[in-house]
């Protein structure tokens, strides 16, 4: 274990440098939006490090909306200004991999708007996923078998439901990170199963009712026991 995280670290560290280096070059070159970086085997020998890092960093800035890459053409500087690039690049450089508290508040935050987006917009075609994957949980459940994943899934089928395709995508991007957790603090194991497959229903069924007050209070329900569960864990 030991190894893997010191593995890890060391990678941030090295995307970080890659990072900070594409930075340095947009600046010294004044390259304003729109403008194409160099070729990914110049910035490879011109920063010391092979192919595969330097795609790996240019990755992490276009997830973050700061550079865009066009098969065929290059790499370019996205069009938000030299300024807020590099506050954001800043910014990114500070990050730090999120806790579980921190996971568990901004899942509990999306989702209540999402719950309730879904509530008035869902379609027939929704409903049927919803539902198919509140079946596959309870199942699982009822089985005494881990069912963490069916979990997620009914709540990612909620999200899709929503219409949003930004809070859609926000979900899927905790998700990794909730399962994670889940698993290493053992999270939602069967010993209240009946009473949260019942929370689940009542979510599903003001869903149904297309009424979103409803679909927001029952949700609270459901995540009052993740969230003191969280907030006991050290």
């Amino acid at each position: 274990m030991k190894i893997d995280i010191i593995t890890k670290n060391e990678n941030v560290e090295a995307q970080n440098a890659i990072i900070s280096q594409i930075r340095d070059l947009i600046n010294f070159k004044n390259l304003e939006p729109g403008d194409k970086l160099p070729s990914e085997r110049m910035l490879s020998e011109k920063f010391g490090v092979s192919r595969s890092n330097i795609r790996e960093a240019i990755q992490k800035l276009e997830f973050f909306g700061l550079l865009k890459s066009i098969p065929q053409s290059g790499t370019f500087v996205a069009n938000i200004g030299v300024v807020a690039l590099n506050g954001m690049i800043d910014d990114i450089l500070r990050l730090e991999d999120p806790d579980f508290k921190d996971l568990v508040e901004t899942r509990i935050l999306l989702e209540l708007r999402s719950v309730g987006l879904a509530a008035t917009r869902r379609t027939e075609n929704d409903l049927i996923q919803i539902k198919s994957a509140l079946d596959a949980y309870e199942e699982k459940v009822l089985k005494g078998e881990d069912a963490v994943q069916e979990d997620l899934l009914f709540h990612l089928s909620i999200a899709k439901a929503s219409g949003n395709s930004t809070l859609n995508t926000l979900m899927l991007i905790i998700t990794p990170g909730i399962i994670t957790n889940f698993e290493k603090y053992h999270v939602c194991d069967t010993s209240n199963a009946k009473n949260r497959i019942k929370e689940h229903k009542s979510v599903f069924d003001a869903i149904v009712d297309q009424n979103s007050g409803l679909a927001k209070e029952m949700l609270k329900i459901h995540f009052k026991e993740l969230y003191s569960y969280c907030y006991s864990v050290d």
